[in-house]
């Protein structure tokens, strides 16, 4: 995703018109999958939990998207992929505030979730000030029409931007994790993931137009070609907006949002790699300096998580003893005390 999407900026697509289109593309393809699996089976959805929908599309994907593509174009995808390693540490932080999560700091494993927040965040400050020298790849895949604009975006785009960059980055991380640990109330009040993903992707959609065609008037720009924008939109729609946002919706109604932020710590590494030797992009050892700082901070949280029962985990306890207890029938179940409680 990181990859095309820069490809499709570096094309001149603009990163407003490109997030409605990847919005319209996955909407299109999740309403074809309602109504070939789902159309009869629609939850009744309510005005209340509609309007969360609404705040959750806005939040996660309109918010937190746009911002994501406003930096990509001011920095660069390895910077991005570094960044987007802060998704657990601010999916905890929310969890936390939000009773989701549990925080002993008179425990080592408290301790350990604090200090692995503070690295992340010293992370995050080496990767926008320190630059160091930079490392240039021995080659480059990437297509040639493409150089002049890059070597323009280079010499353009000063510290500035790229200081704005990396916090707008932030930013949309810090949205992605609240938008995470959100999503456990309304799955619990709509449990059809894929009607609830359909329909933040419609919201979404709508609210995506309404951001482009108030920031992009020219009509020109709005066109699509047979290239890597038109790849970079179908893929994203597809595989991202649509599969990938209704896998999460999974991941989170079973094992909670701090485990679903948990799957990001080689999106960075395999990123940075990529982006050198496919997209000719140069990597400065501030970069690596902050990356390390991260993926430490973030193992650092991680292992503190482990030597704590979390209340996501603790929450879900009730429907797996319950349908333990079900299965048992007739039978005498293992432990009648716990599935007492759990009816």
């Amino acid at each position: 995703m990181t990859l095309l999407t820069k490809a499709a900026f570096n094309g001149g697509m603009k990163s407003f018109i490109f997030v409605f289109y990847r919005q319209m593309a996955g909407t299109i393809f999740l309403l074809l999958w309602v109504v070939m699996f789902e159309r009869r089976s629609a939850a009744p959805l309510t005005l209340p939990v509609f309007f969360k929908i609404f705040a959750l599309a806005f939040l996660g994907i309109t918010l937190g998207v746009n911002l994501y593509g406003i930096a990509l174009v001011y920095t660069s995808s390895s910077l991005v992929s570094v960044i987007y390693n802060c998704l657990p540490v601010s999916t905890f932080c929310f969890a936390v505030l939000l009773r989701k999560e549990k925080l002993n700091v008179r425990k080592i494993a408290g301790v350990a979730k604090l200090g692995g927040i503070a690295i992340c965040m010293g992370g995050v400050a080496t990767l926008a000030f320190f630059k160091g020298p930079i490392l240039n790849p021995p080659f480059a895949l990437h297509n040639a029409q493409y150089e002049p604009q890059r070597q323009h975006h280079v010499s353009t785009f000063g510290s500035t931007k790229w200081i704005v960059g990396c916090f707008l980055s932030f930013f949309s991380v810090s949205s992605w994790g609240l938008w995470y640990v959100l999503q456990i109330g309304v799955l619990k009040t709509y449990p059809s993931k894929l009607h609830f993903t359909s329909i933040q992707c419609l919201l979404s959609t709508i609210q995506s137009f309404l951001v482009a065609i108030a920031m992009e008037r020219d009509l020109s720009e709005w066109k699509l070609t047979w290239n890597v924008t038109l790849l970079a939109v179908l893929y994203c729609g597809i595989m991202v907006t649509a599969i990938a946002h209704y896998l999460q919706s999974w991941v989170i109604a079973s094992k909670g949002p701090v485990f679903l932020a948990m799957s990001t710590p080689l999106n960075s590494t395999l990123t940075t790699i990529c982006s050198m030797f496919l997209l000719g992009e140069s990597i400065n050892v501030g970069s690596i300096v902050g990356e390390i700082m991260l993926v430490g901070g973030l193992y650092s949280v991680l292992w503190g998580q482990t030597q704590e029962p979390n209340l996501a985990t603790e929450s879900s306890l009730p429907v797996q003893v319950e349908n333990e207890c079900i299965n048992a029938e007739n039978e005498e179940p293992k432990n009648a005390e716990t599935c007492y409680l759990a009816k």
